[in-house]
């Protein structure tokens, strides 16, 4: 077999692209797979979905991360949408693995990876890096967020809504008003594991139709969350009403296609990932005299 080239790397852009933070969370949902399956065939036709006990899985997650460049720095906030899956013609190299074990990152085969279906984003630098270096269906969108942070009140719950955005003639982002979607998460109190679950696999399907593979590696361990089992005994509440997804608006693309895949599933773990400090500012004192 003659070898494959690699992708292009874009100009003015160079990888592997190096995070200087990010906050991550994510929520599984084990879904019915014929939706699925019909996403895949439209957007990832190279792709099958993979199969836990009869069931799909749809993988959101919202990241706030930095990076630094040589001439400065940029924050930037997505939201994926995304459906667990594996290139077909690998089928038989797939280990069968559970949910919670896929959660756990047995599968060391890394065959097992997110089709992304959507892509939302407040940075134009990251559409425009995501779409033609990752193949990535990336497109405006802007966040509010609360997320666990050292600098606020002790808490582990996290709320995200996107709301709807474009982009102007000059490549600015130009912030709208309708909800799309949002998605919540209150895993205080939630007995959390340690994983090694990356690098994540993320697909992507270029103009041309041609399927192409790029890992992302966090170099300390996620902590997984399984929702299957209920809160720790005397918790006024079951860990599965810890976690969901909302769609504001079922007539935008993305609502349309997040109805259809969730279909009233409720969320089967959660996922997170918090970069530690590098440095800390410390409280004052008084000079005496």
């Amino acid at each position: 077999m003659t070898p494959l080239p690699l992708p292009p790397v874009a100009a003015p852009y160079q990888l592997p692209f190096h995070y200087g933070a990010l906050h991550n969370i994510g929520l599984d949902f084990l879904i019915d797979p014929e939706p699925a399956r019909e996403l895949l065939a439209k957007h990832h036709p190279a792709l099958s979905a993979a199969d836990f006990g009869g069931r799909a899985l749809l993988s959101v997650n919202f990241q706030l991360y930095f990076a630094q460049y040589r001439s400065g720095a940029g924050v930037t906030q997505e939201v994926e949408v995304n459906i667990v899956a594996f290139p077909a013609a690998a089928a038989e190299r797939l280990p069968e693995v559970s949910y919670a074990e896929y959660a756990q990152g047995h599968d060391q085969t890394k065959l097992l990876g997110i089709a992304r279906i959507h892509v939302l984003c407040d940075n134009p630098l990251a559409i425009d890096a995501g779409r033609r270096l990752f193949a990535e269906p990336k497109y405006p969108a802007w966040f509010e967020a609360t997320m666990p942070s050292l600098n606020g009140p002790e808490a582990e719950d996290w709320q995200v809504t996107c709301r709807s955005a474009e982009l102007t003639p000059q490549g600015e982002l130009r912030r709208g008003t309708t909800a799309l979607f949002s998605l919540e998460a209150d895993l205080t109190s939630l007995q959390g594991r340690p994983v090694n679950n990356t690098p994540i696999t993320g697909y992507g399907t270029d103009e041309a139709g041609r399927a192409l593979a790029g890992p992302m590696s966090v170099y300390a361990p996620y902590t997984w969350h399984s929702l299957a089992a209920g809160a720790p005994a005397g918790a006024p509440d079951r860990a599965l009403d810890r976690a969901r997804l909302t769609v504001l608006d079922p007539g935008a693309d993305v609502g349309r296609d997040l109805e259809r895949l969730l279909g009233g599933a409720p969320a089967a773990g959660a996922w997170s990932y918090q970069s530690p400090p590098v440095a800390a500012h410390n409280r004052p004192y008084y000079l005496g005299g």
